[in-house]
């Protein structure tokens, strides 16, 4: 089954002699559970796909649907419904709440959204990502491989049809680096979760389901 969809999608910026195509008539699908890993020089429109994917910029023209919902249709109110239960992002940096223990920036979406908390998904969770000794540690009592293991958590909480993974091993050193891919591995062969990955680092890469190649905001390849 599709879980998403992208047609012709374009986005430019400026105009004129100044025009940028960041993305130029992409279209692919992706099947509900799989883990796409995409790949592409600095430049090359991945970034700017992820974050179209993730309703966190818009696109010049094209569709994007995700879990049968044709994104850019929705007004703005559903598009932060949009944000907050069907696609969760993990970030390179892993932008966790400095004021927040483990266990509060994992549950925090839920909160935010009105939602009541599953505790034995939360405690699994702790246990899958090897946690259950920093639940009440801060982000800065953790190495950045726990930061970013708090991160995938707070993602999978709130069971999205898609989890965006936005260079998630990016500021991480190699070991810490594949320990994070293969978590990933973990969430989607456990729990069946879509994952879309953007690297650089085709070794990483190679460990996903398909590799989707981006270059001039063109698919190349995948």
């Amino acid at each position: 089954m599709k879980i998403v969809e992208v047609k012709n999608l374009s986005k430019t910026y400026g105009k004129g002699a100044t025009l940028v195509k960041a993305l130029d008539d992409v279209s692919f699908d992706i099947e509900e559970g799989d883990f796409v890993a995409i790949v592409g020089s600095s430049g090359s429109g991945k970034s700017t796909l992820l974050h179209i994917l993730g309703a966190v910029d818009k696109p010049s023209s094209g569709k994007v649907i995700v879990g049968g919902i044709d994104v850019f249709k929705q007004s703005e109110d559903k598009l932060a419904i949009f944000r907050r239960r069907k696609a969760s992002l993990i970030y390179q940096f892993y932008n966790l709440i400095p004021i927040l223990n483990v266990k509060e920036n994992m549950t925090l979406p839920l909160l935010l959204d009105g939602k009541k908390v599953d505790n034995d998904y939360l405690d699994e969770l702790i246990h899958t990502l090897g946690l259950e000794r920093r639940i009440n540690h801060l982000p800065n009592e953790l190495s950045g491989g726990q930061q970013q293991r708090v991160a995938i958590g707070r993602a999978l909480m709130t069971r999205p049809d898609i989890i965006l993974a936005d260079e998630p091993t990016g500021n991480l050193d190699s070991k810490a680096s594949m320990e994070i891919i293969e978590l990933l591995k973990l969430s989607n062969e456990k729990y069946h979760q879509t994952i879309i990955m953007i690297t650089h680092d085709m070794e990483l890469a190679k460990m996903a389901k398909r590799i989707i190649y981006l270059e001039d905001g063109k698919i190349v390849k995948g």
